[in-house]
């Protein structure tokens, strides 16, 4: 009888197992539900370019009959209906049609950073059971005349149509007004019509709402102020629209706002000392662009929370660095550049830097000098350029990520000893990992090039070091720098002869290199931080200012120093070259015959030299060439108005030039032959080129299609690269 009970409890657990066994076969065989697997094919047919083919297991063959198994589609395990569907960001160009409604049952729909286009359909709003809906970043989307179908997704809790075009919904504040479970909004840059804001309010579980990007004026104020009486923002962005004035004391009853963006917009006056005073729980605050003056207000001390603060691109006046800021233990990104800031860098200024991952005080009037920093944040990049700084760089800020130093009165050589390491340990191996952009332009920096930066430093990108006083020869460990995409060395003191391992810049050097981007993007938990590429190129005899488009620069620049030798024959391997610049130097000898192979070149110029020799024919071969400079020097083959040269045709027997009888009467004749010849050959080849090609065309329709269906082919695949890379920087931008 004792035994009893454990066989008991042994049947009861073969039980379980076998229950357990039997629910998975069941599960296995459920499968989808036909008609959400029809709708999705329909939905299939909408498309009509799948660049990654990401459709391809969507079909009717017998190993795709489950559309559970399809790619972006996911089932709910005991039912077989489809709760979600993700297709975000697979380059999709098409429509989005009505058969989506079929499937009742989806919870999860996600069709952003693709190329749809056309009118959304408002059968969408038939799935009720949706909780989240992202239609974002198609720049191509647009909706009838109001938004009247959001009314019927009462689950809803986040929604973006961002970059969707709802410039007819004139009535979009009622529709959001209805959805009252929503959580997020996102409806940045969607062209919403200038309308008379109501009170109407919206979700009160409203948490994040983001209208950047639309033209809003200050009239959405008290629709905007009696929102948050009925909700609990934590996010607004409100970033590049009209918004005119000061900055309301509203503000101030935010409370639980941790996220706030007015940046890019008109506001002006001063930084409202009371309205920030409140908002103790921000964590990131963006005011730059706008026309805010007045000083930097002590009431930001408050903010405790603070990780983020922008306050750039304003008319503030200063004069003392904040005081406040060392208390601000959690500050990762602070930018106060253009401020007015005139004075010593205190003391204190470099006990807080151990926190930042991005400190950007350029373009003020701050003086002083660099100190060691025996702390830091291992992603750090710092922007100190356009100042008064003197003094030599201290060791240890070469363990950032990004540097300039540019335009200030530095001094001194640029060394580096074995003796640098960071907080990790990492010594010379973190340089190798991390510094990407070195600007120490314009300053007094003396000494030798230094040679550890090609070995140290093999994934920098920019490396500017114009106008100082550097002497020697160019190191050959800079042929090390194979990501390098911008070397000025010019206006300096080097000497000695160009090295021939240029060649191993891959970047310049390999056909078709992938452009490196020089935006640094920094994650750290739920954060992150994007470094924006900004530094001042001597391109075409001016000192411009590149932000956005820095990216697309290759070049090179040693000009005004005291070079000697010939231009080797391995440059002509820097295929990738943009620009290439190596006047006012001593060199000599022949340009390469092959230079042609540049054909990227858009600048060259290799004036006030002492190259010898002809000029190459193959120079002819670079089409985007709009600047060539090769003036001052003795090169042949170059005469005549209106250079100051003379070609020998053009002397009589005195000597002298005569531009009216270079040519005789046997001269004119032949150039009247050679006229007729020449049009009549440009009639002859338009009738052979033309109706050969159009003519064939039109008497094979077979050829006729294959052609038209190959141009249009070439077009899909031009047009939704370009748009879903334009839709992606959108929305790392965004972010």
């Amino acid at each position: 009888m004792s035994g009893r009970p454990f066989q008991n409890l042994v049947a009861f657990s073969l039980l379980l197992i076998c229950f357990k066994a039997w629910w998975r076969v069941g599960d296995a065989e459920i499968g989808c539900i036909e008609r959400e697997r029809e709708a999705l094919l329909h939905f299939k047919q909408g498309v009509v370019y799948d660049y990654y083919g990401v459709l391809s297991s969507w079909g009717n063959g017998e190993d795709k009959k489950d559309c559970c198994r399809w790619t972006g589609v996911e089932c709910d395990n005991h039912t077989g209906h489809v709760i979600i569907l993700d297709l975000s960001e697979q380059f999709l160009i098409g429509k989005i049609g009505p058969s989506l409604a079929e499937l009742q049952h989806l919870k999860h729909l996600n069709l952003s950073l693709n190329v749809f286009k056309g009118i959304l359909p408002p059968q969408l709003g038939n799935l009720s059971n949706l909780q989240s809906l992202d239609l974002g970043y198609n720049d191509g989307l647009t909706t009838c005349d109001n938004l009247d179908w959001l009314s019927g997704l009462p689950l809803l809790r986040q929604l973006d149509l961002s970059w969707v075009n709802l410039s007819t919904a004139i009535h979009w504040p009622q529709a959001i007004k209805k959805m009252t479970s929503l959580i997020e909004l996102h409806l940045s840059y969607t062209q919403l019509p200038i309308i008379s804001f109501s009170q109407n309010n919206f979700s009160k579980s409203l948490v994040m709402l983001d209208l950047s990007g639309n033209g809003l004026t200050s009239s959405m104020y008290p629709w905007l102020f009696n929102l948050f009486r009925t909700s609990n923002l934590v996010l607004l962005d409100l970033s590049s629209n009209d918004l005119n004035g000061s900055i309301p004391d509203a503000f101030g009853n935010m409370t639980t706002l941790a996220y706030l963006d007015l940046s890019s917009n008109q506001l002006q006056g001063e930084i409202p000392k009371v309205t920030f005073n409140n908002i103790s729980c921000l964590v990131d605050l963006y005011l730059f662009g706008n026309q805010l003056h007045g000083s930097i207000p002590v009431a930001l001390a408050n903010m405790f929370s603070l990780e983020s603060l922008d306050l750039s691109r304003n008319q503030l006046e200063g004069p003392r660095f904040p005081h406040w800021l060392h208390t601000q233990k959690s500050l990762m990104e602070l930018d106060i550049s253009a401020s007015g800031i005139s004075e010593v860098i205190p003391t204190w200024h470099w006990t807080f830097i151990p926190n930042l991952m991005w400190l950007n005080v350029s373009n003020n009037h701050i003086s002083g000098t660099l100190r060691n920093i025996t702390s830091y944040h291992p992603y750090l990049g710092m922007d100190m350029s356009s100042n008064f700084l003197e003094g030599s760089i201290p060791q240890s800020l070469f363990n950032a990520l990004w540097l300039d130093f540019s335009n200030n009165m530095l001094s001194g050589s640029i060394s580096l000893s074995c003796k640098i390491t960071n907080q990790s340990g990492l010594g010379l191996s973190h340089l190798d990992l991390d510094l990407h952009l070195v600007d120490l332009g314009k300053n007094r920096l003396s000494g030798s090039l230094p040679s550890w930066i090609g070995g140290s430093l093999s994934n920098l990108i920019v490396l500017n070091l114009r106008s100082n006083e550097f002497n020697g020869s160019i190191p050959l460990n800079l042929c090390q720098l194979r990501k390098i995409q911008m070397l000025d060395l010019s206006s300096n003191n080097i000497s000695g002869t160009i090295p021939k391992c240029l060649k191993n810049l891959t970047a310049m050097a390999q056909k078709g290199s992938s452009v490196i981007a020089y935006d640094e993007f920094v994650s750290n938990f739920d954060r992150q931080l994007s470094y924006v590429d900004n530094t001042l190129v001597q391109w075409k005899g001016k000192e411009l200012e590149y932000t956005k488009t820095l990216r697309l620069i290759k070049s090179i620049d040693f000009s005004s120093n005291k070079l000697i030798g010939e231009i080797p024959m391995e440059v002509v391997d820097l295929v990738e070259l943009v620009s290439l610049n190596l006047s006012r130097n001593n060199l000599s000898g022949p340009i390469p015959t092959t230079i042609g192979q540049l054909k990227l070149l858009d600048f060259l110029d290799l004036s006030q030299n002492q190259l010898q020799g002809g000029i190459p024919d193959s120079l002819s071969q670079i089409a985007r060439l709009s600047v060539l400079d090769l003036s001052n020097n003795t090169l042949s083959g170059l005469c005549g108005p209106p250079l100051l040269k003379r070609c020998p045709e053009d002397r009589d027997e005195s000597g002298e030039v005569s531009f009216t009888s270079l040519n005789g009467k046997k001269d004119g004749i032949r150039d009247d032959a050679n006229d007729i010849w020449f049009y009549g050959n440009i009639v002859l080849g338009f009738i052979i080129g033309f109706w050969g090609v159009c003519g064939t065309l039109l008497l094979h329709r077979s050829w006729r299609y294959a052609y038209f269906k190959f141009l249009n082919k070439i077009k899909d695949r031009l047009y939704v690269t370009t748009t879903i890379s334009m839709n992606r920087l959108r929305r790392s931008f965004q972010s």
